[in-house]
């Protein structure tokens, strides 16, 4: 989500910050504990968060996450592309049991 992946998944590369991120990862962590899941080896995306510029906003990365099509969790929110909305899903964000 954080880069301007398009499908074309290369192990050794992360593609640029996505438009955008830089400003939503330094807004999140002045309310939350940023820390980046993914399957890409972490060393990988250590330099890349650092190349960024925000790895003074993350609090860890970490691959340990199992590879999926999907996750389902009752602490997730779709990413729809747009960053303005998605401040908005989480700041009005409920778990399903508290509704």
């Amino acid at each position: 989500m954080l880069n301007t992946y398009d499908g074309k998944y290369d192990k050794d590369y992360i593609p640029p910050i996505k438009d955008g991120a830089f400003d939503f990862i330094k807004n999140l962590s002045h309310k939350f504990k940023v820390v980046i899941f993914t399957t890409r080896n972490s060393m990988l995306v250590y330099k890349w968060v650092v190349e960024n510029g925000i790895d003074k906003y993350i609090d860890n990365v970490t691959n340990v996450k199992e590879p999926a099509y999907l996750i389902i969790d009752d602490r997730c929110i779709n990413f729809n592309g747009n960053f303005d909305d998605l401040q908005n899903k989480i700041n009005n964000f409920s778990v399903w049991y508290k509704k």
